[in-house]
């Protein structure tokens, strides 16, 4: 069974971080790119960023460039996003999703996680 499982979620004051984990299960994860997506409450689900097959591409909302960072690990078939200097703009659920491209529209994604919920307040 192919499956993507978040974890790493939580509640963080602002200007604080998290590290986000995204770990396959019944599948290679070198073989797909991965995409960051998050929903808040009432609005529509968003790309957040992506890394290609190898590692060497990577993208990024405007919103999040500078502040978060994408990497992956495909020995441990596992993405991470390193998330600092969070704002309360940032809450909602992030997803993590497989595709064979590397891109921010969540249209299309091949696989995705059931979500970790990241709420930023003080």
């Amino acid at each position: 069974q192919l499956q993507l499982v978040e974890s790493g979620g939580g509640l963080v004051q602002p200007g604080g971080s998290l590290r986000l984990s995204c770990s396959a299960f019944g599948f290679a994860l070198d073989i797909h790119s991965i995409g960051w997506f998050r929903q808040a409450p009432g609005k529509e689900r968003e790309g957040v960023s992506c890394i290609a097959k190898s590692g060497g591409t990577t993208e990024y909302a405007d919103s999040v460039k500078g502040r978060f960072t994408i990497s992956r690990d495909n020995a441990k078939k596992t993405v991470y996003l390193q998330m600092n200097s969070l704002k309360p703009e940032d809450t909602g659920v992030y997803y993590c999703a497989a595709s064979q491209l590397c891109v921010l529209d969540y249209h299309g994604m091949d696989v995705w996680g059931k979500g970790t919920l990241v709420s930023v307040s003080s």
